[in-house]
């Protein structure tokens, strides 16, 4: 569990299901460089979670999302003792699915199952997805 007493810092991912497959991004930066996500990040201020979340994706990915709603809830620790208090949101793709890295990922893709299964990921990210329910959604 996470020590409440730290600075929290509200951030929002996006969790992108489309014909089957998972979008997933590569870090290109800390925390996480190299490894695998969903595509997210801090909520700036005067920004809703769900503004932030289709930010992230677009800025991440290229791609235009309609956000709905909140898949689950994460705690992870952030670097100098704060809290990334992540709203993971279902989204839905509302434009072409041609994927364009970009801002903090160095490579996005959609996945199947078995090869979100055969990428280094984040800490958690599979046992949480499976959690929620996501991963019965994949091929």
């Amino acid at each position: 569990m996470v020590d409440d007493s730290a600075r929290r810092v509200p951030c929002a991912g996006g969790v992108v299901v489309h014909h089957g497959r998972l979008l997933v991004v590569r870090r290109g930066r800390e925390p996480g460089l190299g490894l695998w996500s969903v595509p997210g990040g801090r909520v700036e201020p005067g920004e809703s979670v769900e503004q932030a979340c289709a930010r992230e994706v677009r800025e991440e990915t290229g791609l235009e999302v309609a956000v709905g709603s909140l898949v689950g809830r994460v705690e992870r620790v952030a670097p100098g003792g704060g809290v990334y208090v992540i709203d993971d949101l279902a989204c839905t793709v509302v434009g072409p699915s041609a994927l364009t890295p970009g801002d903090d990922a160095d490579d996005a893709r959609w996945v199947t199952r078995g090869e979100l299964a055969r990428l280094r990921t984040v800490d958690l990210l599979l046992e949480t997805l499976a959690g929620w329910g996501v991963l019965d959604s994949l091929d």
